[in-house]
């Protein structure tokens, strides 16, 4: 993110990560944003928002199944306040209209059309390891797939979650 001068796009396609996140667990209690203004959030908007003011435009896609699953329904009310906040686009695609789209296996990051940040997570949606790749066929496919994606996607302030 701190090398990208265009662009940083990212691809989840998950149900669920990370479950035993303390700031989902605050969520899960009460449905409050407990926890997202701690210093990893604020660390995390503050990189967005430097990437934001020298001109890179932070994208986020999100593909989801519905009825949303209890961690996609937090990651969607904590959007707004975290995410966009720090200057990201965020936009929603419901799984069922993505079924003709020809998608990677794995979430990741795309930074300035030519580099990847492929994130591998377990069954249980724990981050097990990162992978840089810059193949120019993979790179190709994913961000092919992200445009893809991002064309049918809803924005964050008209999507209304089921």
């Amino acid at each position: 993110m701190r090398a990208a001068a265009v662009s940083a796009v990212h691809l989840e396609m998950r149900d669920g990560y990370m479950l035993d996140d303390p700031v989902f667990d605050a969520w899960r209690a009460d449905h409050s944003q407990v926890g997202v203004d701690d210093e990893s959030g604020r660390g995390w908007r503050a990189l967005v928002r430097d990437a934001v003011t020298r001109g890179v435009a932070v994208r986020r896609a999100r593909i989801v199944s519905e009825p949303l699953s209890d961690y996609v329904r937090f990651e969607y009310d904590i959007t707004a306040g975290h995410n966009a906040r720090a200057g990201e686009e965020v936009r929603w695609l419901p799984r069922t209209r993505a079924t003709g789209l020809a998608l990677p296996g794995n979430d990741f990051w795309l930074f300035d059309g030519e580099s990847l940040l492929v994130n591998h997570f377990s069954g249980s949606g724990d981050w097990t390891a990162t992978e840089h790749v810059t193949e120019p066929d993979v790179v190709k496919l994913c961000a092919t797939a992200f445009d893809a994606v991002w064309a049918l996607a809803v924005p964050h302030a008209d999507y209304r979650p089921r």
